[in-house]
């Protein structure tokens, strides 16, 4: 039997991987039998067809089944050349043979081709919608805890469909509830926005004088629906935790007293501190005047929001 396992969506992948390991051994007690072949890791000179053909040819001690999990096969040709050449010989194989690719993979190419066709296949495509909505749930449930609607909104806002993320962020969530329904403003307290990470890379793309770095941020989240006036929101919300840093700075307070002070919270002040250093304070207040200048030219029409944040960007 050929299995094949693909898609962008690693977790769920890698769970399925996991579930036909875990029935595999209940069945096949030894575990002599599960062999992996990785195929990214081909300079030890441990992985190629003749490991593969090895594997498939000998004759199981125990009689049990083999279960092959060969991962990043499509990175080699001449793998692939072979394999297809021969590939009669391990469709009749009783041994479990699993295909497993991370990410996007050629539709155009021959391995891809055969496999679509004589493999039991599963693509793992990038979950969004109801669909991300009810697997949150599942997951709130398999810990037995509840989360309100707003709040797993807000989830979704601030972590995206990241379900490595998401995963460690429900663990936490859980934790910090102990049973209790976890609301919006745990999210708030919780959960550092994917939004407000992505936009200090852009600030941070600024301070190092990379417009065009800083321009092709702004551009993926407008990409994505993501809202301007959202974005130039978080953008001042930045700005405006680097002055109040700076200024603390100015005034020549010691470090642990600008982190205590500042009343931000500490892992935020100590990010801001050590960027705060890229600017100066003539420069930090001339950038935030800015910024209020813009949001207002927004809101009452003079320019259209997407210009306005592109010349802010360029102008700081």
């Amino acid at each position: 039997m050929i299995i094949f396992l693909y898609g962008e969506d690693t977790y769920r992948t890698r769970q399925k991987i996991r579930e036909i390991i875990e029935r595999y051994k209940k069945v096949h007690k030894s575990g002599l039998n599960l062999k992996y072949l990785d195929f990214s890791k081909k300079e030890s000179g441990d992985v190629s067809f003749l490991n593969f053909q090895d594997e498939i040819r000998q004759t199981s001690m125990f009689q049990e089944k083999k279960l092959i999990i060969i991962t990043n096969s499509f990175l080699d040709a001449g793998f692939k050349e072979v394999f297809l050449e021969q590939k009669k010989d391990f469709e009749k194989s009783k041994d479990i043979v699993v295909f497993y690719e991370d990410g996007k993979v050629d539709k155009r190419d021959s391995l891809y081709k055969f496999l679509k066709k004589s493999a039991k296949c599963q693509e793992f495509e990038l979950l969004g919608g109801l669909k991300l909505r009810n697997w949150i749930k599942k997951e709130f449930e398999e810990y037995k805890a509840e989360i309100e609607a707003g709040a797993l909104e807000k989830l979704i806002e601030y972590v995206g469909n990241d379900l490595w993320s998401l995963s460690n962020e429900i663990k936490k969530l859980v934790n910090f509830k102990a049973g209790s329904q976890i609301k919006i403003q745990d999210i708030e307290l919780l959960i550092r926005s994917k939004i407000e990470t992505d936009i200090f890379k852009t600030i941070d793309a600024i301070a190092q004088k990379n417009k065009k770095k800083a321009l092709k941020l702004l551009h993926k989240h407008l990409a994505k629906g993501d809202s301007p006036l959202y974005l130039l929101s978080m953008i001042n919300y930045q700005f405006r935790n680097l002055l109040i840093i700076k200024d603390l700075i100015e005034r020549q307070k010691p470090y642990n007293i600008i982190i205590k002070k500042s009343g931000l919270h500490p892992f935020v002040a100590k990010k801001n501190y050590f960027q705060s250093q890229q600017f100066t304070f003539l420069k930090l207040k001339k950038i935030y005047q800015r910024i209020f200048q813009v949001d207002l030219d927004i809101k009452t029409g003079r320019i259209e929001p997407e210009t306005a944040l592109d010349l802010l960007i360029t102008e700081i």
